[in-house]
Protein backbone atom coordinates (compact mmCIF):
# COMPACT_ATOMS: atom_id res chain seq x y z
CA UNK A 1 0.00 0.00 0.00
CA UNK A 2 2.62 1.98 -1.16
CA UNK A 3 0.39 3.94 -3.92
CA UNK A 4 -1.45 6.92 -3.20
CA UNK A 5 -5.23 6.17 -3.37
CA UNK A 6 -8.53 8.36 -4.38
CA UNK A 7 -11.88 7.01 -4.51
CA UNK A 8 -13.06 7.02 -8.37
CA UNK A 9 -16.93 7.84 -7.36
CA UNK A 10 -16.28 10.71 -4.71
CA UNK A 11 -13.21 11.87 -6.37
CA UNK A 12 -12.19 13.78 -3.81
CA UNK A 13 -11.23 11.18 -0.56
CA UNK A 14 -7.37 10.23 -0.54
CA UNK A 15 -7.33 9.36 2.99
CA UNK A 16 -10.32 7.30 4.42
CA UNK A 17 -10.68 4.29 3.43
CA UNK A 18 -11.25 0.57 4.52
CA UNK A 19 -8.85 -2.20 3.28
CA UNK A 20 -10.83 -5.37 3.03
CA UNK A 21 -9.11 -8.91 3.23
CA UNK A 22 -11.23 -11.53 1.31
CA UNK A 23 -10.44 -15.14 2.89
CA UNK A 24 -12.49 -17.40 0.30
CA UNK A 25 -13.93 -20.97 1.82
CA UNK A 26 -14.92 -23.29 -1.04
CA UNK A 27 -17.78 -25.30 -0.03
CA UNK A 28 -20.89 -27.44 -1.32
CA UNK A 29 -23.96 -26.81 -0.58
CA UNK A 30 -27.15 -29.35 -0.11
CA UNK A 31 -29.64 -27.60 -2.91
CA UNK A 32 -32.53 -27.67 -0.60
CA UNK A 33 -31.58 -26.34 2.61
CA UNK A 34 -28.60 -24.37 1.64
CA UNK A 35 -26.58 -26.26 4.65
CA UNK A 36 -23.00 -26.96 3.88
CA UNK A 37 -22.21 -30.65 3.51
CA UNK A 38 -18.87 -30.60 2.26
CA UNK A 39 -16.10 -28.31 2.97
CA UNK A 40 -13.14 -28.60 0.67
CA UNK A 41 -9.33 -27.62 0.58
CA UNK A 42 -7.42 -25.24 -1.82
CA UNK A 43 -5.69 -28.81 -2.86
CA UNK A 44 -8.28 -31.16 -2.68
CA UNK A 45 -11.28 -29.70 -4.58
CA UNK A 46 -13.16 -31.95 -6.85
CA UNK A 47 -13.20 -31.52 -11.04
CA UNK A 48 -16.59 -29.70 -11.09
CA UNK A 49 -15.17 -26.80 -8.58
CA UNK A 50 -12.94 -24.15 -9.51
CA UNK A 51 -10.73 -22.36 -7.02
CA UNK A 52 -10.95 -19.21 -5.97
CA UNK A 53 -8.66 -16.45 -8.49
CA UNK A 54 -10.61 -12.66 -7.07
CA UNK A 55 -8.49 -10.46 -5.32
CA UNK A 56 -6.83 -10.84 -2.30
CA UNK A 57 -8.09 -7.31 -1.32
CA UNK A 58 -10.47 -5.43 -1.78
CA UNK A 59 -10.65 -1.22 -1.08
CA UNK A 60 -14.23 0.36 0.39
CA UNK A 61 -14.09 4.61 -0.06
CA UNK A 62 -14.89 5.58 4.12
CA UNK A 63 -16.85 9.18 2.81
CA UNK A 64 -19.42 7.00 -0.12
CA UNK A 65 -18.75 3.66 0.45
CA UNK A 66 -18.19 2.28 -3.00
CA UNK A 67 -16.17 -0.80 -2.84
CA UNK A 68 -13.72 -1.84 -5.64
CA UNK A 69 -10.86 -3.53 -6.52
CA UNK A 70 -7.35 -2.12 -4.38
CA UNK A 71 -6.06 -1.70 -8.51
CA UNK A 72 -9.12 0.56 -9.34
CA UNK A 73 -8.39 3.03 -6.50
CA UNK A 74 -4.40 2.96 -7.31
CA UNK A 75 -4.86 3.99 -10.72
CA UNK A 76 -7.68 6.33 -9.82
CA UNK A 77 -4.68 7.77 -7.18
CA UNK A 78 -2.36 7.77 -9.93
CA UNK A 79 -3.84 11.01 -11.77
CA UNK A 80 -3.42 14.56 -10.17
CA UNK A 81 -6.46 15.53 -11.51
Amino acid sequence: MTTPYRCPNCRTNRTRFNIIQQVSQSVKLDPQSGQVVQQYEEDSLDPFHLAYNGPELKVQCAACGLVEDEMTFKKFGESTH
